[in-house]
């Protein structure tokens, strides 16, 4: 089987792959664990100074994989939607070390970036995009809410007024603007200038004192209370995994037609 995830270095640049291309590198447990290690092998790995975390194919990522549902219940147990705690903590633990790597981590982003694609996005700490990139966190379309870090994350980058309309809403948006509200650092053209910038931001950073970088990214994720964000997400998706409206709105995804709320 193909690796999920692939690494490469080249020189001073640690690249992560998503690649899962024929599904639009949706994102199961797999991949997550496979992302966790390959975290693990950029810290490790000698004269590194920045990691690029991108996706195969036509996009950066689709979202978590629904069909990857059956993953969780062999690792977590069958009843992990009655309990969903350990399944919550265990992917906010993924995205958490991609967002306290000591090293910083550089998002390239084209074609849809949605959902938990989103959240990992957002736990990087620059992110480029490609014009035609699609962003946003359906979630409430589906009854849920984002768990996994985004609505934490994103409130922080936009303020709760501009978050709320997002994550409430569900709908998704452009790289204008994604670059306008400061949600992406930089907007490109196309694929090919996506890696040159991002190759150009690995190297100015490669050219600061590598303590320096690695202490003013901690100063500045301390600011923010991710912690307690994070444990809010958690109870919420605990209560609305379990929701009726959850099955209506998973349901109309897979036929693509329109939920029936129910509001229970």
């Amino acid at each position: 089987m193909t690796d999920l995830i692939t690494t490469q270095q080249q020189n001073h640049i640690f690249e992560i792959s998503l690649n899962r291309a024929d599904k639009r590198n949706a994102i199961n447990w797999s991949m997550m664990q496979a992302l966790d290690r390959a975290i693990t092998e950029a810290e490790k790995a000698d004269g590194v100074r920045a990691v690029i975390i991108r996706g195969e194919g036509k996009s950066f990522s689709s979202g978590i994989d629904f069909l990857g549902f059956p993953e969780l219940a062999e690792s977590f147990g069958d009843n992990w939607q009655r309990n969903l705690f350990p399944v919550t903590a265990a992917m906010q633990a993924v995205f958490n070390r991609v967002e306290r790597c000591s090293l910083p981590v550089i998002a390239l982003l084209h074609g849809f970036c949605l959902g938990l694609g989103f959240e990992l996005a957002l736990a990087c700490d620059i992110r480029i995009a490609s014009k035609n990139v699609r962003l946003g966190l359906p979630e409430t379309r589906l009854g849920l809410v984002p768990d996994v870090g985004g609505t934490t994350r994103l409130t922080s980058l936009v303020g709760p007024a501009r978050a709320k309309e997002l994550v409430m809403t569900g709908r998704d948006f452009g790289s204008q603007y994604a670059e306008r509200w400061g949600i992406v650092n930089h907007v490109v053209a196309n694929s090919v200038e996506l890696r040159a910038k991002g190759q150009s931001i690995a190297d100015e950073l490669a050219a600061a004192a590598p303590l320096a970088v690695n202490y003013s990214k901690k100063v500045i994720n301390g600011i923010i209370d991710l912690d307690r964000g994070l444990q809010l997400e958690a109870w919420a998706q605990s209560v609305l995994i379990q929701t009726e409206d959850f099955a209506s709105g998973s349901q109309a995804m897979m036929t693509k037609k329109p939920p029936k709320w129910q509001g229970k």
